[in-house]
């Protein structure tokens, strides 16, 4: 889970709900720049995050008790190979894609690498199975990552005051792209999407008490706290 400190507590985005955000961002991307396994590469944007359940973990909180940020964790093999799993049994394509993800966000755990070895050698007959090669997979998968980047700044609350601007990260065409607020809109530059106006949202839950006795209070917590939609209109830089 994604946790920011405010004044009024801690204030939660969930894997899953950060995952959907990115694949609002992914279902805008220009339609003539659009990986050609198109459907896949949005689903797995959109899922890249989905086998983690705050609900079903017993390792929610820090050693003060405080919800813990996704930054915070490490790799997990039982949690990695569910992921894989549910991929797998969807396409090799998405397999592949996820299967990417995992050696991006955890290639240098020293505890993750006989199961990289593992996915390594498997992408072998997922490439067969998906008739596709290494090349359209890293073009997807370059478009996945900018947008789980993009999406993480905003649930994160990174967006910048008075106008400053802040790299979102390299696209999938290697060039750099930034945001800033300009007029209440999130202006992205250079632009990378279909239209020049969308708007995306997500939800974030704010608790109010800053410290836990267990996963299982913070679970329920949690349940019982109103969500909050956040809308965000992005627009074309002028």
């Amino acid at each position: 889970m994604i946790v920011n400190y405010t004044e009024a507590g801690w204030q939660i985005v969930t894997q899953r709900g950060h995952g959907l955000l990115a694949a609002q961002l992914c279902a805008q991307w220009k339609k003539n720049k659009q990986p050609a396994r198109w459907m896949e590469t949005l689903i797995a944007t959109a899922e890249h995050d989905d086998v983690y359940n705050e609900f079903d973990s017993e390792n929610l909180l820090d050693v003060n008790g405080a919800p813990l940020n996704f930054k915070a964790t490490k790799f997990d093999q039982e949690t990695a190979q569910a992921l894989i799993d549910m991929a797998e049994t969807k396409s090799a394509f998405i397999a592949l894609l996820i299967s990417r993800h995992i050696q991006f966000v955890h290639g240098s755990e020293p505890n993750s690498s006989s199961f990289i070895k593992k996915l390594v050698q498997l992408e072998k007959d997922w490439l067969k199975i998906a008739q596709t090669s290494a090349t359209e997979i890293a073009q997807s998968y370059d478009l996945l990552e900018f947008c789980d980047a993009f999406s993480l700044l905003i649930c994160q609350g990174m967006i910048q005051p008075e106008g400053r601007s802040i790299q979102i990260s390299e696209g999938p065409d290697k060039r750099r792209y930034d945001m800033f607020m300009r007029d209440e809109k999130l202006a992205v530059t250079p632009w990378p999407f279909e239209i020049a106006s969308f708007q995306v949202s997500y939800e974030t839950r704010t608790l109010s008490q800053l410290s836990f006795k267990s996963s299982k209070e913070f679970r329920e917590v949690f349940k019982s706290t109103r969500a909050t939609t956040h809308q965000i209109t992005l627009c074309k830089d002028k």
